[in-house]
């Protein structure tokens, strides 16, 4: 992150007010080192998980262990409640998301997991529906990198306006954007694809061109979900201190999501 000042959003778009059909809500989710409890949207932190429901298990083959057996606990990476992070993400009875993983490397996993990285679970629920939460959750038999056991963090949520990657872009638009970023920053992008733990908005795209996710169930282009970013705070360390996104469909969130590590 740059020190720069973002500019609002008014700025923004009466510099370029053709960006505004491509805009998209998002919540930047900053964390902080703390004790949070299941009640709470965390980092790392304990999850709201029935207690009379299976944790969640790893058995496919990873860098520790070629045949996956025994299987390992996954432990939790983030949990946003929807008072917290409200927007278009969410289906329309649930209140309460869940992602968890594998904290190990897996060479060859399921299509829609991302190559040399973790397994995840992404879990939608109820806060109603779980009256008696599980107290200790097991911890993993197993883990190979550090980087995959996020440090209990709160989390302050701010809710922004994201914009995308010039390439994502019609092409008159590109240049006029180049030269509003050049303007509002000291050497870096404030104003697309924002930084960080993320909920919604835009992807980054530092590695490979644009892509665009289909779902497999329905063929629908998937929007991003969530960004799970390398910081120091949480101790996460994904690819190359980069990033991790979840593309979900908005069809019907209980689709196959699509993981991709940046």
């Amino acid at each position: 992150m740059t020190g720069t000042r973002r500019p609002t959003l008014e700025a923004i778009l009466t510099a370029l007010p053709e960006l505004a059909p491509h805009a998209r809500d998002a919540v930047i989710l900053r964390p902080e080192r703390a004790e949070p409890g299941c009640q709470n949207s965390s980092i790392g932190g304990p999850l709201l998980w029935p207690n009379d429901k299976p944790w969640p298990e790893c058995s496919l083959p990873d860098e520790n262990n070629p045949t996956g057996v025994p299987a390992t606990a996954m432990v939790p990476v983030a949990q946003i409640y929807r008072h917290d992070a409200p927007g278009p993400w969410w289906p329309s009875d649930i209140d309460v998301l869940q992602i968890l993983w594998c904290p190990n490397e897996h060479w060859d996993p399921p299509a829609q997991q991302a190559d040399v990285g973790p397994v995840l679970e992404v879990r939608w629920r109820r806060a109603a529906d779980v009256p008696s939460p599980l107290t200790t959750p097991p911890p993993p038999s197993r883990n190979d990198e550090d980087g995959y056991v996020p440090r209990p963090c709160a989390l302050t949520a701010e809710p922004v306006t994201d914009f995308p990657f010039r390439e994502e872009l019609p092409a008159e638009l590109r240049p006029r954007l180049e030269e509003l970023v050049r303007e509002t920053s000291d050497g870096g992008d404030v104003i697309t694809r924002l930084a960080g733990w993320k909920l919604g908005g835009w992807p980054t795209w530092h590695l490979t061109q644009p892509a665009v996710f289909l779902c497999g169930d329905c063929d629908t282009a998937m929007p991003l979900l969530f960004t799970v970013a390398s910081d120091d705070e949480t101790g996460v360390i994904v690819g190359r201190h980069g990033d991790l996104r979840i593309f979900t469909c908005p069809a019907d969130h209980r689709h196959t999501f699509q993981v991709d590590l940046h």
